[in-house]
């Protein structure tokens, strides 16, 4: 259980050409790093949808998520999931989870229905597989916590590789 849950205040804009692997590992990394550690352990993670070599964006307006369901619809994308263990002595430890999803081909009536739920918003990629668009995955490969958002496997083992005692 976390003592306490800090917000890191960084720039999240991704640099021209970076792609999503090297910018979710570099998040998790910079939101580790600007945390306070006050002599603790710090986790940070960034979950990215990438479509190709392109990220996409979090959804901050139902346009930006009908842009990004649009894209998705009938396709293959990946969801890249970074986590990063900063240790009290500066030592830096950091995990990748990569997971394959494929959304069904979307009708109009789906897409109406999953915008007007508005569980989109702040969401990468305009969707939350936790929720309502878990119905429209035709398949996944890989972690499906990772695409919720926090990698559990690779979480696990950066904090066992860090000596904590797991059930």
């Amino acid at each position: 259980m976390p003592d306490a849950v800090a917000p890191a205040d960084i720039d999240e804009r991704h640099a021209p050409g970076e792609l999503p692997r090297d910018y979710a590992v570099r998040m998790a990394r910079e939101k580790a790093l600007a945390v306070p550690t006050d002599g603790a352990h710090v986790l940070a993670g960034d979950t990215v949808v990438a479509a190709g070599r392109r990220i996409l964006p979090k959804a901050e307006d139902e346009a930006t998520a009908r842009q990004c369901l649009t894209l998705l619809s009938g396709r293959r994308h990946k969801v890249l999931s970074a986590v990063a263990l900063l240790a009290p002595d500066g030592s830096l430890r950091e995990r990748l989870s990569v997971t394959s999803v494929r959304f069904k081909r979307f009708s109009d009536e789906e897409l109406a229905a999953y915008l007007a739920s508005g569980e989109w918003h702040g969401k990468a990629g305009g969707y939350a597989i936790q929720g309502a668009a878990e119905g429209l995955v035709a398949w996944i490969e890989g972690s499906h916590s990772g695409v919720v958002g926090l990698p559990l496997f690779e979480t696990r083992a950066l904090l066992k590789s860090a000596g904590f005692t797991l059930a």
